[in-house]
């Protein structure tokens, strides 16, 4: 039974509806049941049992167009990772460095931390993390409720809000694929609401208030002591709209004022590189050892000489990626304006042959008809009254819109450019990253 069993799932996936047409005519062959007397008979039957030419050829035709669009996904699936990599690269995206974010916004909201959970009985590819239940806190925000619903299990329909908020906790959280299709996790992006709001705060306040440190002290595996002088870039357009933010950098190894006798020199293009990769790898392990306080005091001191020493060279920097910026910017109005102006066109095409094709089915109609033929308002022949008036609608329509899309077409390309024009740049310091060998 099995190697039957076997041997029909194998037909069925090589065969596809060919397999079942074959399947039938078996069927009745077999119908009757193997006898000892009319095996060889029924060898020869089976043998000989085949398809007419016309079936063939259709079922073969089938099996031709699923091939087509098995080929067709692999070419999609090809893309879309092509996309995702692409995607990825130019976000910067680092899961342990997203959670990290996560996890501090949570701190400076006053909540618990993310909590990885390690559970057997529930194991994934990813680490799962306990969310704190933000809308339960003493004194929270009530407004964290609604957001806090996004990470329950989906509500059932015609069930009460407050039985589903009762009977459906929050679940755990992760930052990768769990490898598992079901409904026990939810998956953190960029674009999920429960992220927007926390990492909210940061693109909109955090560099305002106290609340995130100016400077910041940790120790790397690395031998020479560094500082990265931290810089936002922001471009903003009409109505003070941001169009481009990013963050900035400048680092440069540190030397003690007492003995630094020009200001601090600007690390070679690989030691910028190594210097990002080693504050990656610090801001993970952030606060996981305390630098001694001699060290601390030290560096204190010397800041304001160190911002001193990088923050020209930082204006300078900015300054070069604002115009990369702007020229991006434009290409994208430019890209943008076109594809509207190509719509619009398309549209005013559409409609053109819609009224001409309207027109002349109408015209063929009175022909036919002669001297008894009725008369309408618009090409109705064959609908219903409330089909007709439709028509005569989308018919007074067209001729509006057309007129409107003649507007359109002077007006929205420039208007789309203009979303795109920088009106102002803003270069400002953030923070200040002092990276401490541990073996000093």
């Amino acid at each position: 039974k099995d190697f039957e069993k076997t041997i029909n799932i194998l037909a069925k996936k090589e065969l596809g509806s060919l397999s079942q047409v074959i399947d039938i005519r078996l069927d009745k062959k077999m119908k009757g049941g193997i006898q000892r007397k009319n095996i060889d008979k029924m060898v020869s039957d089976i043998d000989k049992l085949n398809l007419e030419e016309e079936e063939r050829k259709t079922i073969e035709e089938e099996l031709d167009a699923a091939r087509d669009r098995q080929t067709e996904l692999r070419e999609n699936i090809a893309q879309l990772s092509q996309l995702i990599d692409k995607s990825r690269k130019a976000i910067g995206l680092n899961e342990d460095l997203f959670r990290s974010a996560v996890s501090s916004s949570l701190e400076l909201l006053g909540a618990e931390s993310l909590e990885v959970v390690h559970d057997a009985e529930n194991a994934t590819p990813t680490d799962r993390c306990v969310f704190p239940a933000l809308d339960n806190r003493d004194g929270g925000d009530p407004t964290w409720a609604d957001t806090m619903d996004t990470l329950r299990a989906p509500r059932e329909k015609d069930q009460k809000l407050w039985e589903w908020r009762r009977d459906s906790p929050i679940r755990s959280v992760v930052f990768d694929d769990p490898g598992v299709i079901d409904d026990s996790v939810v998956h953190l992006h960029l674009e999920h609401r429960i992220v927007q709001r926390l990492l909210g705060r940061f693109a909109s306040q955090g560099f305002v208030h106290d609340e995130l440190s100016r400077a910041c002290l940790t120790q790397t595996k690395d031998d020479i002591p560094r500082v990265v002088l931290l810089g936002r870039l922001a471009l903003y357009g009409p109505n003070a709209a941001r169009l481009h933010e990013q963050l900035i950098s400048v680092s440069a190894e540190w030397v003690d004022p007492a003995i630094r006798k020009e200001p601090l020199s600007v690390a070679s293009f690989r030691d910028e590189k190594n210097t990002k990769l080693l504050l990656d790898e610090a801001f993970k392990e952030l606060g996981s050892e305390e630098v001694n306080q001699t060290v601390r005091d030290q560096l204190q001191k010397s800041a304001a000489q160190d911002i001193s020493d990088l923050l020209g060279i930082l204006q300078t920097r900015g300054e070069a990626y604002a115009k990369i910026a702007a020229k991006g910017l434009e290409s994208r109005a430019e890209k943008e304006s076109k594809d509207m102006a190509e719509i619009l066109r398309r549209q005013r095409e559409h409609i053109k042959n819609e009224i001409k094709d309207k027109e002349e089915k109408k015209k063929r109609k009175e022909v036919q008809a002669g001297d008894s033929q009725e008369k309408f308002e618009f090409y109705g022949d064959g609908f219903n009254d409330d089909e007709v008036r439709q028509l005569n609608a989308n018919k007074r329509y067209w001729a509006e819109r057309l007129e409107s899309l003649k507007e359109e077409l002077k007006n929205e390309p420039a208007r789309i450019r203009e979303v795109y024009s920088v009106k102002a740049t803003r270069i400002e310091p953030v923070g200040l990253v002092y990276l401490w060998p541990r073996t000093r």
